[in-house]
């Protein structure tokens, strides 16, 4: 009798309660995950997750029965990280995402050295383009500087229910819209900007200045961060910077920046002066370079020179109302322009109506199932979306334009866009430059700063403890 009890407590279905409630919360949890997924040939690994607590009828354990005191240590450091990069992969991709704020396109909201943490169940993370991909690298290994992703399979957009929709002022990551077609060795300007610059054949054939060019499928694109000014529907203009959507004035947000020539008496602005009036080193432009034709910047600019055949002091500043104000005041200042843009590059789309970052539409911002009347005069500003988005065929012949090989006069959309812009304005490489930001592009909405480091200040001083953990704003 004995034997035969001893038989039925080291039974393979003899398990304990507790291995019984483990295997119901997992087996629970995948379900409610697949059923939120909404595909559920997924329910085919339901078995392997029972078999792990209940059945085991495959040894997944099998390497602690070794005797072997290093082959042990090195399956549980093997089993850790292996589970530790699958924990990632997912969070990464179905609930939450670091950030960090590269460049100054959104101060004063979001700083330079800014690291956010990013809610992917906002909006409503996606089922990913490129699912067989490398944890924490967005398209390149570090070191190894090859693809962080296999190409293939490549699964079509969907975006799973989210808590909440994009709206006014909303601040949004996404990925770069421009940023699918790409030169290994320049990034910035982006891809389009380099054809428009110096022709395609130029920037294909030049390998040595340009790198190689390749494509990147949207969820491997680089991920940007700005503010939603336009939301799908809505009709965008700009007039002398002030922003209207649907022909109203909107209120521009704390701590948003213009631009200004600075002027001073042949004194130049301090340190102590920068830092009171909060502008950081790599936004102290002095003006005092030269035009690649030889001619000198500010003489281009219209600036006049001293008596003495010089030109005073002259800085491009990006400056709050604030700032400015305290700029104003300042002993050694003499003259205050807001800058006029004629440096600043072309707009989206190229050459098109003689628009300016400044003076920018009307455009109307597409939306989901929304039909515009197709002609050769709007065509520049919505073939992007036709041909690179949507994945139409568009070609013009006799003056008709062909979508999918049919003559056409209208459109309807099939996706959501946005428009999308920083809060420095005239320092911000945004949808006035490329364009629109399709819904499939869209990555998440910042929760809040977990760290925020000056590398302005010295070691110790670096950290920014005043911004840990502060919640990202609408305003």
């Amino acid at each position: 009798m004995s034997d035969i009890h001893n038989e039925k407590k080291t039974g393979r279905f003899d398990v304990s309660l507790i291995q019984w409630i483990k295997a119901f919360v997992v087996c629970l949890l995948y379900v409610l995950f697949i059923i939120w997924v909404g595909n559920f040939w997924w329910l085919l690994l339901l078995p392997i997750f029972f078999d792990i607590y209940i059945t085991k009828f495959i040894p997944w354990s099998f390497w602690k029965k070794s005797k072997n005191k290093y082959v042990l240590k090195i399956a549980e450091w093997t089993d850790a990280i292996v589970f530790a990069l699958i924990a990632v992969y997912f969070i990464n991709l179905f609930l939450f995402q670091n950030y960090k704020i590269p460049t100054s396109s959104l101060e004063k909201s979001l700083l330079v050295g800014d690291f956010l943490l990013v809610s992917k169940v906002s909006f409503g993370p996606r089922v990913p383009n490129t699912p067989l991909s490398f944890p924490l690298a967005q398209h390149t290994l570090p070191i190894l500087n090859t693809k962080s992703y296999i190409e293939y399979p490549q699964w079509e957009y969907k975006r799973l229910k989210g808590l909440d929709t994009i709206k006014h002022l909303d601040i949004v990551v996404f990925n770069f819209p421009a940023g699918d077609t790409v030169t290994t060795k320049v990034s910035n300007p982006d891809y389009y900007t380099l054809c428009h610059d110096y022709g395609r054949e130029y920037v294909h054939n030049n390998k040595n200045l340009f790198g190689d060019v390749i494509y990147r499928p949207v969820d491997r694109r680089e991920n940007y961060v700005k503010r939603c000014v336009g939301l799908p529907g809505d009709t965008l203009q700009i007039i002398e910077h002030q922003v209207y959507i649907n022909g109203v004035a909107q209120e521009e947000v704390e701590g948003t920046q213009l631009s200004y020539w600075v002027t001073t008496d042949g004194r130049k602005i301090s340190e102590n002066q920068f830092k009171r009036i909060g502008v950081s080193k790599d936004d102290q432009q002095f003006l005092i370079n030269n035009l690649p034709n030889g001619d000198n910047l500010l003489d281009y600019c219209g600036y006049e020179r001293n008596s003495e055949g010089k030109h005073n002091p002259v800085y491009r500043l990006p400056l709050t109302k604030e700032a400015l104000n305290k700029v104003k005041n300042l002993p050694n200042v003499i003259k205050i322009e807001i800058d006029n843009g004629l440096i600043s590059g072309q707009v989206f789309p190229f050459g098109y109506k003689k628009w300016t970052r400044d003076n920018y539409g009307p455009i109307y911002i597409p939306r989901k199932g929304a039909t515009i009347a197709l002609n050769l005069d709007n065509l520049p500003v919505y073939e992007r979306v036709i041909r690179n988005y949507e994945g139409n065929t568009l070609e013009i012949k006799d003056s008709t334009i062909y979508i999918n090989a049919v003559a056409t006069t209208n459109y309807t959309f099939k996706m959501n866009y946005y428009w999308l812009m920083g809060d420095n304005r005239h320092n911000s490489a945004d949808s006035r430059y490329w364009g629109f930001v399709p819904e499939d592009h869209v990555v998440g909405k910042p929760l809040f700063v977990w760290l925020s480091l000056d590398k302005d200040a010295s070691l110790l001083e670096s950290i920014r403890w005043e911004r840990l953990f502060k919640f990202v704003h609408k305003e």
